[in-house]
């Protein structure tokens, strides 16, 4: 199916997107045009693209998503520019899609032509013929105080980048950069953060010094640790899980993984728990009535029945799953779908933007949603971590047995408990103590500024016991971005009569109960400590730093400074702590592995 599209802009800002598959004859071959509308009112024509089996998210900063999507829905949403557009590129099916940087022009209808974004940073993801889908990520550069002052983002508890990185790097491969989520995988690790010891639900941890991979600069690493709850204090748990048994499904670390991950958590359940299962393929259906959680034998045996088979229609089973939910829901219970799937939703009327609303509106009556992905090769990365998004959840990729133990056992607490929702963090940055600032990660966390005292923007979720932790690449007063010339038509802003000079910064959180509406707000004064060395600081501190100095080395981060593998085994060798599961000596293998595959592929290790 091919269709024509013509835009009219109506709002201050648009970013959009073309992508043409390789069947598409009429567009120049694997080309991915990106385009901003020369002013507003321009009619912007996209061409003429084949998009039977093709879907794009795009994110107009700090706007709602514009989806192309099959069947030819074509949705917009705009909003002022605030810091800078925010590029969002996810759930392309097209196999090999490459980026030309010299792109060509988009041209309006009356002729006008609009400016082309610079592709330089942006990278695609496999381009090794495998079906894998990627978001493209838009690094985060640095921004001048003077010009934007505030930095506002989610907080993001997925932990599945971590994990799939670890099984690409197993199998001999470099992640492709929209893979490396740093976030996720500074995340997927726990931190020793203090207990919370008031009513709110989570700690504020913050540190402050040198940054390893460039001395001259700092780093600010800002911890959250979530209320820890007792296994016997957790209340009773409404589980439905809704597996993929499509033909995709059809290989030993798919479908039998996931089996082998429900019984674990099926062993952990008692007789106030009920757990449901739905399949779906080529038709959705209930494989398990809600039955009780001590009558396990039910339960395995229904698990240890399904078989892989058809084509996948992810859209009816989630509708399927949300509705036997609803028959066991408690206010006061744990109300959770948990979908395991490789992410394939190719058959079917599933149009993402209903599929969005049923989600979203299944999250507000207090019914969230879990997604465990699993496979390799044809894995829908992006559209997974969408899901949980929309579904106060969270997105965990299960690559071994012991992954899934670690997710449904050792974390059950954080990957089903939900101890506050749409946590939002806003820094006001000390110009006259920060030159320019950059946060490391959460590209597709960022948010408009505005949109932190908004209760009705969604954010992210913190689980029992977890921990969150956010890192700032901070410059001197003296050293400002290079594209930040002399305002013309308006002075700087001076620091009010009621700022502290000797501040670094204000950190402020916004956070909701688990069914709450309104949001509270914790608001904390970070002074400036001055030159603090790398040998001073926190294991967690260091820990941190490597895993982010890892994944700005998979990315070939423009920042990486002097990253390299023996700086990140250095740090991450001198900052295990105690380490009772081996998580952490676990990563210093994967650095290993990383210095292998350099030195196989002649990559250079270091600038």
């Amino acid at each position: 199916m091919r269709i024509a599209l013509t835009l009219a802009v109506t709002g201050l800002v648009l970013v959009v997107f073309a992508c043409s598959t390789p069947e598409a004859a009429d567009t120049p071959d694997n080309d991915v045009e990106i385009a901003r509308a020369a002013q507003i009112g321009d009619p912007v024509r996209l061409g003429i693209y084949d998009v039977s089996d093709l879907t794009v998210p795009i994110r107009s900063f700090p706007g709602e998503d514009i989806n192309l999507v099959p069947g030819g829905g074509f949705g917009f949403g705009f909003g002022d520019s605030g810091s800078g557009p925010s590029i969002r590129l996810s759930n392309y099916v097209a196999p090999n899609l490459i980026f030309n940087p010299a792109g060509s022009d988009i041209r309006g209808l009356g002729g006008e032509t609009g400016s082309l974004v610079n592709l330089d940073d942006v990278t695609a993801g496999l381009e090794d013929g495998s079906a894998e889908g990627y978001d493209v990520l838009v690094e985060n550069d640095f921004l001048d105080p003077n010009r934007a002052p505030l930095s506002t983002f989610s907080i993001d508890v997925d932990t599945a980048s971590m994990s799939n990185v670890r099984r690409i790097l197993r199998g001999g491969d470099l992640p492709p950069a929209g893979a490396v989520r740093i976030e996720e995988m500074i995340n997927y690790f726990s931190y020793d953060y203090p207990e919370p010891d008031g009513a709110d639900p989570f700690s504020v941890t913050v540190e402050v010094a040198e940054c390893p991979w460039a001395p001259s600069h700092r780093l600010v690493h800002v911890g959250l640790q979530g209320r820890r709850v007792k296994a016997e204090g957790l209340p009773a748990r409404n589980l439905v899980f809704l597996l993929d048994v499509s033909g995709s499904m059809d290989q030993p670390q798919k479908l039998p993984l996931v089996v082998s991950a429900m019984k674990l958590l099926v062993n952990q359940l008692g007789s106030d728990d009920h757990v449901g299962i739905v399949v779906y393929a080529g038709a959705s259906g209930v494989a398990l009535e809600p039955t009780r959680g001590d009558d396990r034998q039910t339960i395995l045996a229904a698990l240890d029945a399904l078989q892989a088979g058809g084509s996948t229609n992810g859209g009816e089973g989630i509708q399927a799953a949300y509705d036997l939910a609803r028959r066991n829901f408690e206010p006061d219970s744990i109300n959770r779908v948990i979908l395991a799937t490789d992410g394939d939703f190719n058959v079917g009327t599933t149009d993402r933007g209903d599929l969005e609303k049923l989600i979203e509106s299944q999250r507000d009556d207090g019914i969230f949603l879990t997604v465990l992905g699993v496979g390799t090769g044809d894995i829908r990365d992006s559209r997974m971590e969408m899901l949980a998004d929309k579904g106060n959840g969270n997105y965990a990729y299960l690559d071994t047995p012991a992954e899934a133990r670690k997710v449904l056992v050792l974390e059950a607490g954080a990957t089903l408990v939900t101890i506050a929702k749409d946590v939002k963090i806003q820094v006001e940055w000390n110009p006259d103590r920060v030159g320019s600032y950059r946060l490391i990660g959460y590209e597709n966390r960022v948010m408009a500024d505005r949109d932190f005292n908004d209760d009705t923007k969604d954010a992210g979720e913190i689980g029992a016991g977890h921990s969150v932790t956010a890192l700032y690449e901070i410059t001197g007063p003296g050293e400002r971005p290079v594209e930040a010339d002399p305002l013309q038509y308006q002075d700087v802003p001076a620091p009010g009569p009621a700022a502290n000079p000797d501040a670094l910064m204000t950190l402020k959180l916004r956070y909701k109960m688990p069914m709450g509406i309104e949001s509270s707000l914790l608001t904390r004064e970070v002074l400036d400590p001055g030159n603090v060395a790398v040998a001073a600081t926190s294991e967690d501190y260091r820990f941190s730093a490597a895993v982010a100095a890892f994944g700005l080395l998979l990315r070939d981060s423009k920042h990486r400074g002097d990253t390299g593998t023996p700086l990140i085994r250095d740090l991450a060798h001198g900052a295990l702590g105690q380490d009772p599961l081996g998580h952490r000596r676990a990563f210093l293998d994967l650095v290993r592995d990383l210095e292998a595959l350099h030195v196989a592929q002649a990559v250079p290790d270091s600038k």
